[in-house]
């Protein structure tokens, strides 16, 4: 049995909890590496950024589940945690293996909401019931915003390390992944960190695993720089957070006046997730909002216009025309682009 360590708020975490990798992609790696098998079962729910179905299969050998949810289900909400079951007893029947971890983007991406923390303990329970773990992937938990737009209450983001797990799940089935390269748009530096505060077992093998993955030390000499400027950090902070929500503001009114539909209610990370497959369709009607030939039909288009936009294929969508705009660009520079997107609509 792992070795008990007393959760403390993620502001007050010892050394000892962490574990540093050369990014969070990294991180991810490493921990699906020291907690699943190959052919283990991780349950993520749909949509969802693309490139963690492959830091968890390609060489570690899992297998993404995709969580699916009814229109009339809000993927943040109790009533979603049926779903999570409903996708872990339909693959554990029909496979014969077991499903061993619930992976979280929280903040969302490409939704850009975060989890309330009913929800999140919710899904601990699940874990707890089936013996599964919940990776908590935070790189976005500094990059929050006012949405004046589409009045929607918003969530506050609460770290998973922050919430009380006596009486829900074992502490050692809680995992954080975090790093420098969103919040503080600093990819170059590679620098990310596994957060597991009560599992002595999975800190051994993945020290030992961690020699292939060090931080670099120059890029350890500035992250360090930074975080120990604090007056600096939260400056930094409460810009960042302000120049977020304006270009949030000028994407959403233009997409609203251009009458093209988005995912309301974002106020976190640095996308939109948009739908172009109804416009396009009421553009061109002998388009077919059912066929995944939209989303390339719409691609082609965009690229015309030197638009690149993420289609929702990459991102698990359960629909066609769904796409993903990130929206933190200087204002005439993203002005020009969601032009370019409407044209390439026409």
């Amino acid at each position: 049995m792992p070795t008990a360590i007393i959760s403390v708020p993620i502001g007050k975490l010892p050394p000892g909890h962490l574990i540093l990798t050369n990014g969070v992609s990294t991180a991810l790696e490493q921990l699906a590496w020291g907690l699943l098998d190959p052919g283990d079962g991780i349950l993520l729910a749909q949509p969802y950024y693309g490139n963690l179905v492959a830091h968890v299969s390609l060489r570690v050998g899992a297998t993404v589940i995709p969580v699916s949810f009814e229109p009339s289900i809000d993927p943040f909400s109790l009533s979603a945690v049926s779903a999570y079951h409903l996708a872990l007893t339909k693959w554990e029947q029909s496979t014969g293996k077991r499903v061993r971890a619930i992976l979280l983007c929280h903040p969302h991406n490409p939704l850009g909401r975060c989890y309330p923390s009913n929800m999140i303990q919710a899904l601990m329970q699940l874990c707890q019931e089936h013996q599964m773990h919940l990776i908590s992937d935070e790189i976005y938990s500094l990059s929050q915003w006012e949405n004046p737009i589409d009045n929607i209450p918003s969530t506050p983001f609460q770290s998973v390390t922050t919430i009380n797990t006596a009486g829900i799940i074992d502490p050692h089935r809680v995992h954080v992944l975090w790093g420098l390269s969103k919040d503080f748009g600093a990819n170059g530096l590679r620098v990310g960190a596994i957060v597991s505060q009560s599992n002595q077992q999975l800190h051994s093998a993945l020290g030992r695993l961690s020699w292939y993955s060090f931080v670099a030390g120059p890029s350890d000499m500035a992250a360090t720089s930074l975080l120990e400027d604090d007056e600096f950090t939260a400056h930094y902070l409460r810009l960042n957070s302000q120049r977020m929500r304006a270009a949030f503001v000028t994407a959403a009114r233009f997409l609203r006046d251009s009458r093209i539909p988005y995912r309301r209610g974002p106020h976190a990370g640095v996308f939109l997730w948009i739908d172009l497959g109804t416009k396009f369709c009421e553009l061109h009607p002998r388009e077919r909002m059912g066929s995944w030939d939209l989303n390339r039909e719409i691609s082609e288009r965009l690229q015309a216009q030197k638009v690149m936009l993420a289609p929702g294929g990459l991102f698990g969508a359960q629909t066609p025309g769904w796409f993903r705009l990130v929206f933190t660009h200087p204002e005439w520079y993203l002005v020009e682009a969601l032009r370019r997107i409407v044209v390439a609509l026409s």
